[in-house]
C-alpha cells in the first residue's frame, strides 16, 4: 500500500489515496501506522477518497483508531495532495468531510503547495452539538458553554466550548507553563460531561491578536498543533471579549492565522508539508 506522510505545523498524518489503494480495516491500519517506534509515526490516518458532492472526500482516524469528524491541519494536507497529484484542476477545491463540505484555496511556490486557506464553516455553540450532558440534574444546561464552570473530579474548570465540526473545550490561563498537559488533558478528554470525549486546549492571550495554545487531542494525546482547536480558541476569545476576530495562534509547531469573519464562518490559513512517501506492507 502506497502512502504519503504530511504534516501541518508538526501535526502529522499518514495519507492514503483511495482512488489508487483499497483499505478494508482503516481502524486497525491507523493503530498500526501511528506508533513512532514500530510504525510510520503519526497522529492519525487520513483517507483521500472520491466524492459524489465535492472534489474529494476526507476520512480521518485518530492514532487510537477512533473516527474524527474534522481535522484542520489534516485537511490542508488533503488539499495539497489533491492539487499536486492531479485529483483537481486549479488551486481551488471543495473537500467533503464528516462535518460538511469545506472550500480550500491553495498558494503555490516553487511548484509546490505551501499554504492553504480553509473555510472551516460556522462554529456551533449549542451544548448538544458538543456532546455535553450535565451530571447535576439540579443545574440547568445553559444555551452556550461560555466561561462556564464545570467540575471534573477535584478541579473546577472555566470552559468555553466550541464545535468546529468536532468538539473543543478552551480554558484561558495566565501561566501556560504551569499546566501539566499529560494530567489535565486526559482528565478533560474523558470527563463524564462529554461521553463522546472532547479536545482540550489551554490558551494564553498575549495580545488582542495573538494567543499561545497547548493542545490535548482526543484519541491522539498531546499534539504540536490542532487546526480546529485554533479556530475554537479564536471563537472563544471573541465570545469572552479577550481577543479580536482575527488572531495568530502560536502552537508548539508554529503559527496559524485564524479569522472569525463577519459572515460567521471561520477561516484558517497555514502550511502543509510533505515529509516522505513510502510503501506499507499489507
Amino acid at each position: 500500500m502506497k502512502f504519503t506522510k504530511m504534516h501541518g505545523l508538526g501535526n502529522d498524518y499518514v495519507y492514503v489515496d483511495l482512488s489508487r489503494e483499497r483499505i478494508d480495516d482503516p481502524v486497525g491500519l491507523a493503530r498500526a501506522l501511528a506508533p513512532r517506534h514500530t510504525g510510520v509515526g503519526s497522529d492519525g490516518l487520513i483517507l483521500i477518497a472520491p466524492s459524489q458532492v465535492a472534489d474529494v472526500r476526507m476520512e480521518m482516524y485518530n492514532a487510537d483508531g477512533s473516527r474524527s469528524e474534522m481535522c484542520g491541519n489534516g485537511i490542508r494536507g488533503v488539499a495539497k495532495y489533491a492539487v499536486e497529484h492531479g485529483l483537481v484542476k486549479g488551486l481551488e477545491l471543495r473537500i467533503e468531510t464528516d462535518s460538511g463540505i469545506r472550500p480550500a484555496w491553495c498558494t503555490v511556490s516553487g511548484g509546490q503547495v505551501r499554504q492553504v486557506r480553509i473555510d472551516m464553516g460556522k462554529p456551533a455553540l449549542n451544548p448538544a452539538d458538543l456532546g455535553y450532558r450535565s451530571i447535576d440534574r439540579h443545574r440547568p444546561v445553559p444555551d452556550k458553554l461560555v466561561d462556564h464552570e464545570i467540575p471534573i473530579g477535584d478541579t473546577t474548570y472555566r470552559f468555553t466550548c466550541v464545535s468546529m465540526g468536532n468538539p473543543h473545550a478552551v480554558v484561558f490561563v495566565e501561566h501556560l507553563h504551569r499546566i501539566d498537559l499529560t494530567e489535565e488533558g486526559p482528565r478533560i478528554e474523558h470527563a463524564p460531561q462529554f461521553p463522546q470525549r472532547i479536545n482540550a486546549h489551554f490558551a494564553r492571550v498575549d495580545a488582542r491578536d495573538r494567543v499561545t495554545v497547548r493542545t490535548w487531542e482526543r484519541g491522539s494525546g498531546a499534539t504540536r498543533a490542532c487546526g480546529t482547536g485554533a479556530c475554537a480558541v479564536c471563537v472563544a476569545g471573541v465570545l469572552t471579549g479577550r481577543t479580536a476576530r482575527s488572531i495568530t495562534a502560536t502552537l508548539p509547531g508554529g503559527n496559524l492565522d485564524v479569522e472569525w469573519s463577519d459572515d460567521d464562518h471561520v477561516y484558517m490559513t497555514g502550511p502543509a508539508v510533505e515529509v516522505f512517501a513510502g510503501d506499507w506492507p499489507e
